[in-house]
């Protein structure tokens, strides 16, 4: 029986955390979705975000983001519940010491949208208060306008 594999398992958490988040991202820019491909974006987020777990490398602004995108895409799948525990270990991730505006923004954003999804406008209001403050303070141009172009688009 051989003791380990026989390839670099860093490696292969390297690869797999990108090409999940990056093939699950395909999916959440996909307008229309079938039942079928709802699973596939929840199992590529999941299985992005597994990989980001195991890397010795992982800083708080990758469990951030990666946090963040499960909680979309459990939004998008209309799963407020698994949304919002999302949301909250992104906001928790993203509260480290050194970790950008930026990425408290998209925390915020996450949970956000997934109180308004959940039926909570004062909790989605609030939050989305937040997420604006923290998008003030971001001071690379192009990131500022993504969080913000995904802040205009939560209906609270």
């Amino acid at each position: 029986m051989p003791e380990g594999p026989n390839f670099d398992v860093n490696a292969a958490h390297h690869y797999f955390a990108a090409e999940c988040f990056n093939r699950a991202w395909d999916f959440i820019d996909k307008p229309q979705r079938s039942p079928a491909e709802n699973d596939e974006m929840l199992h590529l987020a999941l299985t992005s975000l597994w990989h980001w777990l195991q890397r010795p490398d992982v800083t708080p602004s990758n469990l951030s983001v990666g946090f963040w995108q499960v909680a979309r895409v459990n939004a998008l799948r209309g799963d407020a519940a698994s949304a919002r525990h999302y949301g909250l270990l992104s906001l928790q991730a993203s509260q480290a010491a050194g970790v950008e505006p930026f990425f408290r923004g998209y925390a915020f954003e996450a949970l956000a949208r997934a109180e308004a999804l959940a039926g909570s406008p004062e909790i989605a209001a609030d939050y989305l208060r937040q997420a604006w403050a923290e998008a003030n303070q971001v001071e690379d141009p192009e990131d500022r306008k993504l969080l913000e172009k995904d802040l205009d688009s939560i209906k609270t």
